[in-house]
């Protein structure tokens, strides 16, 4: 059985895994939490998870977010949805990020480009709001 701890990927595996949740909200805003959540996944930055399904309060889950090197929490404006989700978990966040606060302007569901996909995807893995730097 192989080992799902491991990083699979060649960047060098020493990365602690992180957890990204993404508000998946049904504006434009959320929508692009959701992608690029699936993005960051996509490149080895950490990996999606259900924010619904931590809501319920599903114990596997809260432990191995609890566990994990990192909880990324992406949420789409500043209802914070994502990110009290957590905070009713007890699941601590190490980065947290609002789309609305990188210049993203809330609208419609498919109101959303490449480029503000790859706005939310930059600010990760530029560590903004990780919780050290506020």
């Amino acid at each position: 059985m192989q080992d799902e701890q491991k990083c699979s990927c060649s960047c060098g595996g020493n990365e602690p895994e992180r957890i990204i949740f993404p508000c998946s909200g049904q504006a434009n805003a959320g929508q692009i939490t959701n992608l690029a959540a699936i993005r960051l996944t996509e490149e080895g930055f950490g990996k999606i998870a259900c924010t619904a399904l931590l809501a319920t309060g599903e114990e596997d889950l809260i432990k191995r977010a609890k566990d994990t090197g990192g909880v990324v929490v992406l949420d789409g404006c500043p209802m914070n949805c994502a990110k009290k989700i957590a905070d009713a978990n007890d699941v601590p966040v190490s980065q947290h990020l609002i789309m609305t606060e990188l210049g993203i302007t809330k609208g419609p569901s498919k109101s959303y480009s490449d480029d503000d996909i790859e706005t939310a995807v930059s600010a990760c893995w530029e560590g903004k709001g990780e919780k050290n730097s506020e």
